[in-house]
C-alpha cells in the first residue's frame, strides 16, 4: 500500500478519508489497494480508515485482532455489535466526506461492493459517502 499516494489523492479530491471494510472477502478492491493477503480467513467485520491527513485507524474484532497488523495505524478492537458501532462512531467523528467502494445508482458496478446496510450505518452517523471509483483507478495496481 502506498499511504502517501492515497492521502495525496484524497486531498486532491477534497475527501476527508477513505473507509475500507470487509467481511468474508466481499471487497477484493480493499485487499488489492491495501496489499492484504487474499488467504485470510475473515469471519468478522473489519474497518480501516485512511484519512487525507494523519495516521490511519483499524477496527477489528477481538477474535481476528491480527488481521490488519500488516497495515500502519492505531488498532481498536470490538466484540459486540454495540462496541463496533461506538468504535466506528468515534473513529469517524472528525470526517464528513468518506470514500467507500460505492457507486451512486450502481453506475460503476465494479466498485459498488459495500452492502447497503453498511452504507446506511455510515450515513446514519452523519457522514457523506462518496464513490471511491476514481481513487481505485488511481491507486489499485
Amino acid at each position: 500500500m502506498n499511504l502517501a499516494a492515497i492521502q495525496s489523492a484524497l486531498r486532491e479530491r477534497n475527501i476527508d478519508a477513505w473507509l475500507f471494510c470487509d467481511h468474508h472477502h466481499r471487497d477484493p478492491i480493499a485487499y488489492r489497494v491495501l496489499g492484504l493477503p487474499q488467504n485470510l480467513m475473515v469471519t468478522r467485520r473489519w474497518f480501516y480508515v485512511i484519512p487525507a491527513e494523519g495516521e490511519p485507524v483499524k477496527l477489528v474484532h477481538k477474535i481476528e485482532a491480527g488481521h490488519l497488523d500488516s497495515l500502519p495505524g492505531k488498532k481498536n478492537q470490538y466484540s459486540a455489535w454495540q462496541e463496533l458501532f461506538e468504535n466506528l462512531k468515534t473513529i469517524l467523528a472528525n470526517y464528513r466526506d468518506l470514500a467507500m467502494q460505492y457507486s451512486p445508482n450502481n453506475i460503476v458496478f465494479y466498485v459498488s461492493l459495500v452492502d447497503g446496510g453498511t452504507i446506511d450505518l455510515v450515513r446514519g452517523l452523519g457522514k457523506n459517502v462518496v464513490s471511491s471509483a476514481d481513487l481505485v483507478a488511481q491507486t489499485a495496481h
